[in-house]
């Protein structure tokens, strides 16, 4: 059960620590609870100590890992729990959070997690692997869903106003008709327009000719976020209508996982995170897939940073251009959405006629779809 401190004098004592009960007096029950639960994760900042706020003494720590996850569990809002874990893995590197059976039954899925997770399951053992796989899963889902969605209203076709449709989904809503069909139930009194009947419009289909896209994703250790919304865009993108979807993960060699595509969870579980960058040996690949130049689209997400020969990459993505390919380079972005890539590279790729872009996942849905169209 979490607590309520109501007394503005005991937030600043959770907050502050031990070193400020003298002046704002001592805490018990559940929020001494709470402040041994802070003072196990925060005590351990050097910064925090210099500055004179919360710190650790030197004694041995009375909880344990999973004792740590059962009081956050107990004591927290939802909100917090989920802070106070991404801190443990992200700023502290306690990976036994992610790799201890006991925490992982019990921890709150979420992408700082997942990503902990992929950076972490060389360590585990077949049981505490088997539990990271249902977290993988289930922050997958979520992600799924969501991304689901904007890929289907990228791919969508054009509002066909003459059509009638009979499937009432928001985005074909016909509010100018509905208004003017239901003038009739103005209510001038209360100010109301009441409707007997809703309009929906329907949606041209388009004709695609299949498209080959491939997509190349940097598994080096600083592009985990990428890779995990590279995986579950690709499944999105998997069963569209005259789309033919490839991955391939690379470092300095390159694994092809095409056949794990429409399972994003199986995929992120066979990307292996770190090691070097060999850029124009992927692009290198990705030609030897291309059946017909028109009609590919070539997706290289990575942060530019080559650690082969930069003269060689550039080659090869001039190359593809001319061949009538359309390449577009995805910087990578941070857990913030924020860019995070070499520019000069970049550029260089951007004189030979590669696009370069900073966008989320359903931007780069939108991108592609735009590409398809024409």
């Amino acid at each position: 059960m979490s607590f309520a401190i109501p007394d503005a004098l005991q937030r600043w004592r959770l907050l502050l620590g031990e070193a400020s009960q003298n002046a704002l007096g001592s805490l018990d029950g559940a929020a001494l609870a709470a402040d041994a639960a802070l003072d196990w994760l925060y005590g351990r900042d050097p910064e925090r100590a210099l500055r004179g706020e919360r710190s650790g003494g030197l004694e041995a720590s009375q909880l344990t890992v999973p004792d740590w996850i059962n009081a956050v569990h107990q004591l927290f809002p939802q909100e917090v729990i989920e802070r106070l874990e991404r801190d443990a893995v992200e700023r502290y590197g306690i990976t036994e959070v992610v790799t201890n059976l006991d925490v992982l039954e019990r921890i709150v899925p979420s992408p700082s997690l997942l990503r902990a997770v992929l950076q972490t399951k060389h360590l585990m053992n077949p049981a505490v692997l088997a539990a990271a796989r249902r977290l993988v899963a289930e922050v997958v889902r979520q992600l799924l869903e969501k991304l689901a969605n904007e890929v289907r209203q990228a791919f969508a076709g054009p509002r066909d106003r003459r059509r009638r449709s009979a499937l009432k989904m928001a985005r074909n809503f016909d509010f100018a008709r509905t208004v003017r069909s239901n003038l009739a139930r103005w209510d001038s009194r209360r100010r109301r327009l009441f409707f007997d009947r809703l309009y929906f419009v329907s949606r041209s289909r388009r004709q695609v000719q299949r498209w080959d896209l491939i997509l190349l994703i940097d598994q080096s250790g600083s592009m985990v976020d990428s890779v995990i919304h590279s995986a579950v865009m690709a499944a999105c993108l998997w069963n569209l209508p005259g789309m033919h979807t490839r991955l391939v993960a690379f470092d300095t060699s390159i694994v092809d996982l095409t056949e794990d595509v429409s399972d994003p969870v199986e995929l992120l579980m066979k990307v292996q995170l770190g090691g070097g960058t060999d850029i124009a040996q992927a692009l290198a690949y990705a030609q030897s897939c291309v059946a017909n130049p028109a009609r590919t689209l070539i997706v290289l997400v990575s942060d530019f940073y080559e650690g082969g020969d930069a003269g060689e990459l550039v080659r090869r993505a001039q190359a593809l251009v001319q061949s009538g390919c359309r390449v577009l380079g995805l910087a990578a972005l941070d857990a913030q959405a924020q860019p995070s890539y070499d520019r000069e590279t970049a550029a260089r790729l951007v004189k030979v006629g590669a696009q370069i872009g900073a966008m989320t996942p359903g931007e780069l849905a939108g991108w592609i779809a735009e590409q398809v169209r024409g």
